[in-house]
């Protein structure tokens, strides 16, 4: 089968692989959709981001979606034909961070795409993919498989919203409006919050936002005292997430949380300096949030039901066979948001 491997920055192919064997508790899962995500833009163009470094090549790809082709002897509750959002995230269940209830920290993630670990956990950017029963999550009829495969990236908003504690008649600030800030919206939307200000750089990302909840939009490119007004009385915002990895953006976010608010990092974006005299003046909470377990069912369900519209995320659909053009795209912030990749080139999934 062909799958998208990274061997090293600027070095990513589309190659023939060996297809993968079928357990008898496992899924044999023909790839429909795949989403480019940020760490996949690292390792295509850096070889990794911070620390971690592609030692041994990889195949790319965690935002997938699918349909079931076979099933593994011992199988029960699933059958051939069914069209699935697959969860990536792979804990061992046993581990003392696993048995907290923390499967996102596990001490043996097996988190598709991943060249944290050394040997890698090789991507999901391939024709086939042979997952655990507990990794497919139905998706309902009316859903394409192309929006199934934003079920990672809300996931991804939703367990921010959990770290930040719930955000019921909150005012929100939301820095940085890619897929995941855009979808973090959406999801800050059902969870209550009063009122939800977006800020980014850049109009593609903020008409996004608005369109999946945002009730104000401001553009720090074109005015950089746009949050100026939101500065007084010590700050105004009770939550804020930081979702671009930008210091200035979390500079910004200091400026205008309000005294013992809380500040939740999404983007990473390399090491920081902080104004430690502030977050002690305000009390602030800083906290970092990290991948999702329990919360990609939850995405799936939103997704299902119409409670989180992601179409205005995805702006761009290629075939497999344009993978590095997809790449390219997907760099391109001025012209895209979410890019995907089809994966099976006569639609047959979609």
């Amino acid at each position: 089968m062909r799958a998208l491997i990274c061997h090293a920055a600027q070095d990513l192919r589309l190659e023939n692989i060996d297809s993968p064997s079928l357990g008898e508790q496992q899924l044999l899962v023909r790839v429909a959709y795949g989403g480019i995500c940020g760490s996949d833009l690292h390792y295509q163009q850096h070889g990794g981001f911070g620390a971690v470094r592609i030692k041994q090549p990889m195949a790319l790809g965690h935002e997938v979606s699918g349909v079931v082709e076979s099933l593994g002897a011992k199988v029960s509750g699933f059958s051939k034909g069914q069209r699935i959002a697959i969860s990536p995230s792979r804990p061992c269940s046993s581990c003392r961070f696993c048995q907290l209830g923390l499967h996102n920290h596990c001490l043996s993630m097996r988190f598709y795409g991943s060249a944290m670990p050394f040997p890698h956990i090789q991507g999901a950017f391939c024709e086939h993919l042979v997952i655990e029963v507990s990794q497919a999550h139905l998706v309902a009829d009316h859903l394409s498989l192309s929006e199934a495969a934003l079920a990672e990236p809300l996931s991804v908003g939703l367990h921010a919203i959990q770290r930040a504690g719930g955000v019921l008649g909150k005012q929100v600030l939301v820095t940085g409006c890619g897929p995941i800030g855009s979808l973090l919206i959406a999801a800050l939307r059902r969870a209550g919050a009063a009122r939800i200000v977006a800020a980014d750089i850049a109009d593609l990302p903020l008409r996004c936002a608005a369109s999946l909840g945002a009730d104000e939009t401001v553009n720090l490119q074109r005015d950089a005292a746009a949050l100026e007004r939101y500065r007084v009385d010590k700050g105004q915002f009770d939550v804020a997430f930081e979702a671009s990895g930008s210091q200035a953006a979390l500079l910004t976010a200091l400026d205008v949380i309000a005294p013992r608010g809380i500040l939740v990092t999404v983007g990473l974006g390399g090491d920081m300096s902080l104004p430690m005299n502030q977050i002690v003046a305000k009390e602030v909470d800083l906290r970092g949030t990290f991948r999702f377990h329990a919360e990609f069912a939850t995405a799936v369900q939103f997704l299902n039901q119409g409670l989180v519209d992601g179409k205005p995320v995805i702006t761009n659909v290629l075939p497999m066979s344009r993978s590095l053009e997809a790449f390219a795209l997907a760099a391109d912030k001025s012209q895209s948001l979410k890019v995907q990749i089809a994966f099976d080139e006569q639609g047959q999934a979609a």
